[in-house]
């Protein structure tokens, strides 16, 4: 992928590592280097959260190491037939009971979301891509990672260097392409909720 070239068309100018972030599938397998992937994780270390909790936690297996087939094997059919020429997997975990006081975190969700995005957009800056997934067992991610209870199980996401859209099954070569956004006044309201 040409990284100089912008993925998406924004309605405001915005940083370009955003409109060049989407989520591919095919991915070429090969290695990155381990500084690259420690920035990924340094740069979601910098996200915002309430109180500086910080209760994101990252579980990651690179290609061809002892853990992979661990996450791997987390991982639905569907996202197996992609997710095997990943070069990382990674499973995201949030601490739902703030550090300090063991109380409800009622942000944690939305803090560890923030530091995702830290992540993403810093592999672009890279030339790296992301995918976050929701298909995979939760429960076993639970069990086989020895996650605490005061952990969520929150998302799944693969992380590599692009690769050409053949190398997926056909099903998936005709979905190989940005999605678009809905309209900002989709999103927005001033004032209240509108419908």
């Amino acid at each position: 992928m040409d990284f100089e070239k912008q993925t998406h068309q924004s309605n405001f100018n915005i940083n370009l590592n955003i409109l060049n972030r989407w989520s591919p599938r095919s991915m070429t397998g090969e290695e990155i280097p381990h500084e690259d992937l420690m920035a990924l994780f340094e740069a979601a270390r910098w996200a915002p959260s309430a109180f500086n909790n910080q209760p994101w936690r990252f579980i990651y297996a690179k290609r061809n190491s002892p853990e992979w087939d661990r996450l791997f094997g987390l991982l639905v059919e569907f996202n197996q037939t992609w997710a095997k020429d990943a070069a990382v997997l990674v499973v995201v975990i949030s601490r739902s009971k703030a550090e300090h006081k063991e109380a409800d975190y009622p942000t944690h969700a939305f803090d560890t979301g923030s530091a995702w995005e830290n992540l993403a957009i810093e592999a672009v800056s890279r030339g790296l891509v992301t995918h976050a997934m929701a298909g995979f067992d939760y429960e076993k991610a639970r069990s086989e990672l020895e996650i605490p209870d005061v952990f969520e199980v929150m998302a799944m996401f693969a992380i590599g260097k692009q690769g050409p859209k053949e190398s997926l099954p056909q099903e998936l070569q005709e979905r190989e392409k940005p999605a678009d956004r809905k309209e900002l006044s989709e999103i927005m309201m001033e004032g209240k909720f509108k419908k």
